[in-house]
């Protein structure tokens, strides 16, 4: 039975067995523990069963697996090879003692419960639990071991309210979720009034607006009905109008009428008599017509004759052009010969002239040594310039293959760079600040491990990242302190960034043997070390030989799994890797005996990316003996261009000279040729002579003979000439009579044309006259059907209806006058566009909505002052305990860090005073002098810094704890001894000073001469398969030999 609080000794009994395979702590069968009502000391060595009472008081009080870290069923925390186990835990109540009993069954992780030995729920253990104000889950009164390190993880505000729940008022942390949620509710009604004042503002304008067009919209139908009014009278304007026009045409029409009939009646004696002319011109007309036939026919015989003679002026003027061209190509034929004649003189002296120079045939032949030689030597240079540029084009794709490969490599490096900065930020922007910075260090600086770090086969890579923790993974490895003290100094006080680093040993362990020889574990299935599956520098690797001994951790395979217990109790090693588990391996101190525990195998996150280092070092060393033939080639084409350049330019002179003394040579043989033929032309020209005399006979002859021709030609001529004048004189007689007649007739028709053209017009005129009426007629008709139809009479009805003379009576009485009304109307009509009834309508609505909007809005306005109110009568409850409680922390904590020569504060952080879910507490500590205050983080501080901070806030706490007891588990593990000391001191002078609660404090060792009180009750856990039987242990035998092992002062 446990006593938890009160003078009052209570027991804890319970048949359970903790931390089943993960943890491999011994349990206990039965025991029973009896506090005291101060500080409790819980010591024992480690596996003895300390940490097994804290998890018998968590899950006794009904706490979750969670809290205590070690696993997620119940049935885990029962000892091994059992079927159930059992707490019991009597608390004191001032009423009456409660004791729960909670029964756990390994099967199905079901629990029974009971209170005061009768069967409950869970539900009621917690009540009760709440009750008493225990808090299990809250890490400022219930700290168990793996929990530690999340007390310094705790943000602000789960610290402030995990403070609020164990030494507050049971109502401040009421009051505080009480203003989370009016100010929560506040901010939705801040939200909703902003959100309907708006919405109410723009009814408010839109309507405005709409206001405009709702007396836009009457105007507009004052005008549609007056248009409407004026659309009725018109048409019976119009039909006055049409009818008052329809009497005057049938009047007009009978006047119309007798005028046709007398113009009709004076225009017959003027039609007989050109009848009778007429008959007197048909005769005259057909005698012309004859006679201008017979001229024409006489015409186009002259022009037939005209035609010929003018052919054979032709003739004649072709026989004496042929004359002019013989005698023109006589002439020329001299004129050309003297040409010919005086060019050969000037071709024999220049040929005279050279036969005197000496040959060139030998400097020729010498020239076209010269040049042979020359194309051998350039043959050479070209062929031994493709067969440079085939070995350089043959190096460069050497080149390309190693540049790509190398930046695949680069590719793979980048890669674990862009997995380094998703997963650490902080350390990746340290890595660049390093890359930027390496002149600043003296030694050797390696980049996060988990970049340098090469894994020769990617799946060997779970291995080595099971084995080196993600924090060493990404830190950084310095040969020297100093310089890792300024790394850490610039990176973590200067940029605040959370990094981590390490310092190589000074003598380098990279190369230190295994324990035992591989080859002695193979039979187990062991295939390699750990440090032969990955590539590291030396100081890496001497690291993490030193610190994690990877060059003395075997890794195996299935058959390793298969005989693992084989391989434990024979092998004697302390870690082992099979193909998916690691399993750790342990010598219990008391009883020899082995104990191990296994894991699975996480998957590899960082180090899959195997980068062969070798390959990457003859990547390099390829890479520049490509680089220097490359080189070695292009120097040694560049020569070749050079001399190919200047052979070119000796080719190109010689060429020249030899086309010098080629055109020497060949000249003579030229001008012989050219005076040759000069000679055979000049000859042929003296054959061709022409005798002009004998040209000039024939052609006089040819001329004779035509004009002969031309003489018949023109008699015929002239006859039919003859023929024509005699016709032509005859039809002028003929046309002097006609023409009288003509004009005779011309008179008489033009006075008929001019009765004819009155008659005319007169039927014009009757005919129109006519059909204006017959359509009046139809108008009127029109207009009276439409003038009954718009203003809804029956076809019976012809007078306008008594209801329309007033209305009628204030228009206009002219169509001019209503069609100028009726524009006017519908042109303002139609100004007031996009209006409609429905304007009307939602104007009327939104009124309506307006009115309800104001009232719904001072009701929300309403309800935001009162909440308000509360918020500022709660913010007053709950705020100023709270600021006097922190004050209380605070100068406890600070009095204790004084204490302890370092320096610590305990505030109360809010950036708005207003955001109440953003208070938080705020602990700054500093144990250097030359240092500043700083933020308990899990980053800044070192372990043992933050389990001082921990523990000495925990301690500000006490004096003021409303909850029964608290317990903390081995949090001064990680504590140096001064502090450890330090701290021990002010747990016991504050755990047993007055009205404080209970305190078990679990520990597995203690410093020597520390100072204890008379109220301190101490545990020691003496428990194991070798240990003393419980019932056979002598206290008082053990104190004397104890005393009797002091010295004597």
């Amino acid at each position: 039975m446990m006593a938890i609080s009160g003078e009052v000794e209570d027991n804890i009994s319970h048949h359970a067995t903790l931390l089943h395979t993960v943890i491999k702590l011994s349990t206990y069968d039965h025991s029973e523990v009896f506090p005291g009502p101060k500080l409790n000391m819980i010591v024992g060595a480690n596996g003895t069963g300390k940490s097994s009472i804290v998890c018998a008081i968590c899950l006794g009080l009904a706490g979750k697996t969670a809290v205590l870290g070690r696993g997620d069923k119940v049935g885990l925390y029962v000892k091994r090879g059992c079927h159930k186990g059992k707490v019991d835990i009597e608390l004191y109540r001032a009423c009456g003692n409660l004791i729960i009993t909670r029964e756990i069954q390994v099967e199905n992780n079901q629990s029974t419960w009971m209170i005061n030995k009768k069967h409950t729920s869970q539900k009621a253990v917690e009540e009760a639990v709440r009750e008493l104000h225990i808090q299990v889950g809250n890490l400022c009164q219930f700290l168990p071991q793996e929990k530690v390190g999340e007390f310094a993880k705790m943000s602000k505000i789960e610290l402030l309210e995990a403070t609020e729940k164990s030494v507050g008022p049971p109502e401040m942390y009421e009051f505080h979720c009480e203003l989370k949620t009016f100010r929560g509710k506040e901010r939705e009604l801040e939200n909703t009034c902003k959100e309907k004042a708006n919405f109410l503002e723009k009814a408010r304008q839109r309507n405005e607006r709409n206001k405009l067009d709702v007396e836009r919209y009457y105007m507009k139908k004052r005008h549609l009905d007056r248009i409407q009014m004026l659309e009725k009278k018109k048409p019976w304007v119009e039909y006055e109008t049409a009818r008052k026009q329809l009497e005057g045409v049938k009047k007009e029409r009978d006047e119309m009428k007798t005028t046709l009939k007398s113009l009709k009646e004076a225009q017959q004696p003027l039609l007989r008599k050109i009848r009778s002319v007429e008959s007197q011109l048909q005769p005259i007309e057909q005698q012309m017509k004859e006679m201008t036939n017979g001229i024409k026919e006489a015409s186009q015989k002259c022009k037939q004759k005209l035609d010929r003679l003018e052919l054979k002026n032709k003739v004649v003027d072709d026989i004496r052009q042929e004359l002019s061209l013989k005698q023109t190509e006589e002439a020329d034929r001299q004129k050309r010969i003297g040409h010919t004649v005086l060019m050969i003189k000037d071709l024999q002296k220049e040929l005279h002239n050279i036969g005197s120079q000496e040959d060139v045939t030998p400097q020729i032949e010498a020239i076209n040594v010269d040049l042979k030689a020359i194309q051998e030597t350039r043959a050479q240079l070209e062929s031994e310039s493709l067969d440079l540029r085939r070995e350089k084009d043959e190096a460069f794709g050497e080149l390309n293959r190693l540049q790509n490969r190398m930046r695949s490599l680069d590719d793979m490096m980048r890669i674990k760079e862009e997995k380094l900065r998703t997963r650490f930020r902080d350390t990746y922007t340290a890595l660049m600040w390093l890359r930027k910075n390496k002149n600043r260090f003296k030694g050797n600086v390696y980049e996060p491990m988990m970049l340098v770090i090469n894994v020769r086969d990617p799946r060997n890579a779970r291995y080595v990242e099971s084995h080196i923790p993600v924090n060493d993974l990404r830190a950084f490895v310095f040969q020297k302190q100093e310089d890792m003290e300024t790394f850490m100094t610039e990176v973590r006080d200067t940029q605040n960034l959370r990094v981590n680093s390490v310092i190589a040993p000074p003598d380098s362990c990279s190369n230190r043997l295994p324990s035992r020889p591989l080859d002695t574990l193979r039979r187990y299935g062991f295939f390699s070390y750990l440090r032969e599956l990955f590539d590291a520098p030396d100081e890496v690797m001497s690291y993490l030989c030193h610190q994690y001994r990877v060059n003395d951790v075997p890794v195996g395979t299935e058959t390793t799994k298969n005989m693992i217990e084989t391989v434990i109790s024979e092998a004697r090693l302390r870690i082992i890797y099979t193909a998916e588990e690691k399993y750790t391996v342990k010598t219990s101190s008391y009883s020899n005996n082995v104990i191990s525990s296994n894991s699975a195998l996480r998957p590899s996150q960082f180090l899959t990316m195997a980068i062969d280092t070798e390959e990457k070092r003859l990547l390099e060393e390829h890479l520049r003996v490509a680089d220097e033939r490359v080189r070695v080639i292009d120097e040694r084409m560049k020569a070749i261009r050079e001399e190919l350049t200047i052979l070119s330019r000796r080719d190109n002179d010689l060429r020249a000279k030899k086309k010098q003394l080629s055109e020497l040579k060949g000249k003579k043989r030229n001008l012989e040729q050219k005076i040759s033929t000069k000679q055979d032309s000049l000859r042929q020209m003296e054959q061709n002579k022409i005798n002009l005399q004998e040209v000039e006979e024939e052609t006089n002859a040819k001329i004779s003979a035509v004009n002969n021709e031309k003489l018949v030609i023109m008699a015929e001529f002239l006859s039919h000439m003859k023929t024509k004048a005699k016709l032509s004189m005859e039809k002028v007689y003929l046309a002097l009579q006609s023409a009288g007649l003509a004009a005779e007739k011309t008179k008489l028709e033009t006075d008929c044309r001019d009765s004819s053209a009155d008659l005319k017009r007169a039927e014009l005129a009757y005919t129109k006259l006519d059909q204006v009426k017959t359509n009046l007629l139809a108008t009127c008709k029109t207009l009276m059907r439409r003038a009954s139809e718009i203003c809804n009479m029956t076809p019976k009805e012809t007078a306008v209806p008594e209801e329309l003379h007033a209305a009628f009576g204030q228009l206009p009485d002219t169509l001019d006058e209503i069609d100028a009304m009726l524009n006017e109307e519908k042109a303002r009509a139609e100004c007031f566009t996009g209006l409609s009834d429905n304007v009307v309508e939602e104007y009327n609505r939104r009124e309506q909505e307006i009115k309800n909007m104001e009232k719904e809005l001072d009701e929300k306005a309403n309800a935001l002052n009162t909440y308000r109110q509360n918020i500022a009568e709660a913010k007053e409850r709950w705020l100023n305990p709270l600021k006097l409680l922190v004050e209380q922390i605070n100068e406890r904590f600070s009095d204790f860090f004084r204490s302890m020569q370092c320096a610590g504060e305990v505030d109360l952080h809010s950036e708005n005073e207003e955001e109440y879910d953003k208070y938080g507490i705020r602990i700054r500590v500093k144990f250097r002098s030359s240092t500043q205050l700083h933020e308990l983080t899990p980053h800044h501080q070192s372990g043992g810094e933050r389990s001082v901070s921990t523990m000495l806030y925990l301690m500000a706490l006490q004096d003021l704890n409303r909850c029964p007891f608290r317990v903390v588990d081995e949090i001064n593990q990680g504590m140096d001894p001064v502090n450890e000391r330090r701290v021990f001191d002010i747990v016991v002078r504050t755990a047993c000073g007055i009205n404080t609660s209970q305190y078990f404090f679990i520990t597995p060792k203690l410093l020597q001469n520390l100072q204890y009180a008379d109220e301190m009750t101490i545990l020691c856990v003496h428990n194991g398969p070798y240990m003393l039987p419980p019932n056979k242990w002598n206290t008082k035998a053990f104190i004397r030999r104890a005393k009797r092992r002091q010295p004597v002062h």
